[in-house]
């Protein structure tokens, strides 16, 4: 090994020790939250040391490898300091008493034992998977139909593929105040003169009403590619055949599309369980319910997504909130998983 082999190769060495000693201070600080001003600049420095260690090592076996690393890394450190490391770090706080900016102790599962003995969360958790599994259904009945309508031969398809879509562009927030004025000015009362948004049944309907009007256009463009996508000929030979339009659509049109039928009923459900903005907006959680776990409770539209925002920010109970969407992402990893099994083994059968 020649000298500048040899220095180029202990400037790396370098690099490398500084770097992660200045990433793993900057990390600790964060997490102690002693609040240290200087954390976020020693773990970009860090960062960048430890890049500028392994270009510099002098290895040409490995060389290739990790200049490939380099340039996939700023990717790979987004997904980890915006995914990865937070995950991580939830479920750490989740066992502590933190309260969004320093912690003093580990409570253990204190907060998971006052989740699980909360009406309000609980009943936050049942309309929640009822709200989903409503919402799996009619949001995938309706968008089929609207792609059915949307791939036949009228005139200005294009309009009215347009039109069915456009509720998606709105946000969430708008949309639910948009919605909240429909209801409670536009639209016949409930009873009494009083808003139907007043009353938790039909509030939760209500909700019902507007995420379908959003979502079930989206999931229309997917039906629609995947009609198209049909060939021209298989239809013909069933038309040849003697098959009627009922006949076409059960045994042919769905077994075709079976892959799409599992990208919508996924879509369908991952964004049903995350639905806050329009909860937030039309209901903010809002509704009366008596005699639920011998309570009366007045969270009577609010699901999971907005009750945990509400435990977290309004609140103050940061390490409660965190518990409670650890058992969120848990939920919804294993219903997730489940529902793309069942769908795959579904489409193996059409």
């Amino acid at each position: 090994m020649n000298a500048n082999s040899a220095g180029k190769k202990a400037l790396s060495i370098l690099c490398l020790i500084v770097g992660v000693v200045l990433t793993v201070t900057a990390l600790v600080q964060d997490i102690s939250g002693s609040g240290a001003a200087w954390r976020g600049a020693a773990l970009i420095v860090g960062v960048v040391a430890i890049l500028l260690g392994l270009y510099l090592f002098p290895t040409l076996k490995y060389h290739r490898g990790i200049i490939n690393f380099i340039f996939v890394f700023p990717l790979l450190f987004t997904f980890a300091v915006t995914v990865i490391i937070p995950l991580c770090l939830g479920v750490f706080y989740s066992f502590s008493d933190w309260n969004g900016i320093q912690m003093s102790g580990m409570v253990g599962f204190a907060n998971y034992t006052s989740m699980f003995s909360d009406p309000a969360f609980l009943w936050s958790v049942l309309i929640t998977i009822l709200f989903v599994v409503i919402n799996m259904i009619l949001v995938n009945v309706v968008a089929f139909l609207l792609a059915l309508l949307c791939t036949t031969k009228i005139r200005a398809i294009g309009f009215f593929r347009a039109a069915y879509f456009l509720p998606n562009l709105i946000g969430g927030i708008v949309l639910g105040y948009v919605w909240q004025f429909v209801f409670n000015n536009v639209l016949i009362k409930y009873t009494n003169n009083i808003s139907i948004l007043a009353a938790t049944g039909p509030a939760f309907a209500a909700i019902i009403v507007v995420y379908i009007w959003q979502y079930a256009g989206y999931i229309m463009l997917i039906y629609v590619t995947g009609l198209t996508q049909i060939p021209g000929d298989v239809l013909e030979a069933s038309q040849i055949d003697g098959a009627n339009a009922v006949t076409t659509l059960f045994k042919i049109k769905l077994p075709m599309i079976a892959s799409s039928i599992t990208i919508c009923t996924f879509l369908t459900l991952t964004s049903a369980f995350k639905q806050f903005d329009v909860n937030m907006a039309l209901t903010n959680g809002a509704g009366a319910v008596t005699g639920f776990m011998g309570k009366f409770l007045t969270n009577g539209t609010q699901m999971l997504a907005l009750n945990i925002y509400n435990t977290a920010i309004s609140k103050n109970s940061y390490a409660l909130g965190q518990a409670k969407a650890i058992l969120f992402f848990v939920l919804l990893a294993c219903v997730s998983i489940i529902q793309v099994r069942i769908s795959n083994k579904k489409e193996v059968e059409m």
